[in-house]
């Protein structure tokens, strides 16, 4: 037990004061448990970053589930055109308009090649299969105006309007970031002029541009994504120097400079990394904007040339004939509004995973 002992306190005159001070003994005090557990603060244990990004993410539903769509959409895109015998350009006028005829299904009544026509006298059911005798051929889809295979097109457009929405997002991601670093870390002459050069861009139509390029240029691939990359970095750039501004006076940062690390070192491997939560959830709102940007471009019929297809392409074919054949224009609207809708919830949930104080908002 603590010892008790008198100290005496000093005093000029009049009686003695004592002060009654304690001595601890080493068998006072007791640890609880063991001696390396006792050490380890449970409620705040140091967790790794991405890690709980991650359960933040998974937490989220509609994230997750717009996860697995994108991935099966992607592998349709993939490996659907190699799941028929069929090309997306291969053409047989005697198959024209066929409805949908699934293997196994046509026996329970669906997608079993009817069709019903609106005509003068009334609707009239027809099944092109039968009437030509076609008992082994399938269209999945159905087939379009030209004897064309529905399904193998849906997903060789769905290849191409993903292939050309990824290369235009990450090469505004590339250009985008690197402006907007640059452009709010050295500040001052550099960044006004940086910033006036961008609000340039931006104020003329983003259709405008693409269009007049479309016009000029040879229509193809690589013009679309030309002409995507010239316009979609400005929303990467003002993200990017946002967060150099926050940034660039952090103790890490002055750190770096009193070390004597140059400029773009510290640019791109101090201050980079600490932002990338930011940049790939604006990359992610960046795909959906430009498939639907050459999605529009191809249903007017500045996109993809004949006989390649995209989404945009095959719902221009097909509107012609919608109120006739109506099977012809679904597929594809599908699949574009499943790919806008779950590459939007995808980035709203990597932005609550990366800054979980938004969700609070």
């Amino acid at each position: 037990m603590a010892k008790i002992k008198k100290k005496r306190l000093a005093t000029v005159s009049g009686p003695e004061i004592y002060k009654d001070t304690y001595e601890f003994q080493p068998d006072d005090f007791t640890l609880r448990g063991d001696v390396e557990t006792t050490r380890i603060d449970t409620n705040f244990a140091s967790q790794n970053y991405w890690l709980e990004v991650r359960r933040r993410f998974f937490a989220n539903k509609g994230a997750f589930v717009s996860l697995i769509l994108v991935i099966i959409l992607g592998l349709l895109a993939a490996f659907g055109p190699l799941m028929t015998n069929y090309s997306y350009k291969e053409q047989n006028l005697s198959q024209k308009n066929f409805a949908p005829r699934v293997q196994g299904l046509e026996h329970f009544g669906i997608f079993d090649g009817d069709e019903s026509l609106k005509t003068t006298t009334g609707v009239k059911e027809i099944n092109g299969y039968e009437e030509k005798g076609l008992t082994d051929t399938y269209y999945w889809f159905g087939s379009d105006v030209l004897g064309r295979d529905i399904w193998t097109r849906v997903w060789e457009g769905t290849r191409i309007s993903l292939g050309i929405a990824l290369c235009a997002a990450i090469i505004d991601m590339l250009i985008g970031m690197s402006y907007g670093l640059i452009s709010g870390y050295f500040g001052g002459k550099v960044d006004n002029i940086m910033c006036r050069i961008a609000e340039i861009i931006n104020g003329i139509p983003r259709l405008v541009i693409v269009t007049l390029l479309m016009l000029v240029l040879p229509r193809g691939f690589i013009t679309i994504v030309f002409a995507l990359m010239i316009t979609e970095w400005i929303g990467m750039s003002r993200i990017a120097r946002a967060e150099m501004l926050k940034l660039k006076e952090q103790e890490f940062v002055l750190a770096s400079r009193t070390l004597g690390a140059k400029h773009f070192f510290i640019i791109f491997s101090e201050i980079l990394p600490n932002i990338i939560g930011q940049i790939i959830t604006q990359l992610m709102f960046c795909i959906p904007t430009a498939i639907f940007t050459e999605a529009f471009l191809s249903f007017v019929g500045l996109g993809i040339p004949v006989p390649m297809c995209s989404l945009g392409s095959l719902i221009s074919d097909a509107f012609n004939s919608f109120t006739t054949h109506p099977y012809q224009i679904i597929p594809p609207i599908l699949v574009l509004a499943l790919l806008m809708l779950c590459f939007n919830m995808l980035a709203d949930g990597l932005r609550e995973a990366f800054d979980p104080k938004l969700k609070e908002m």
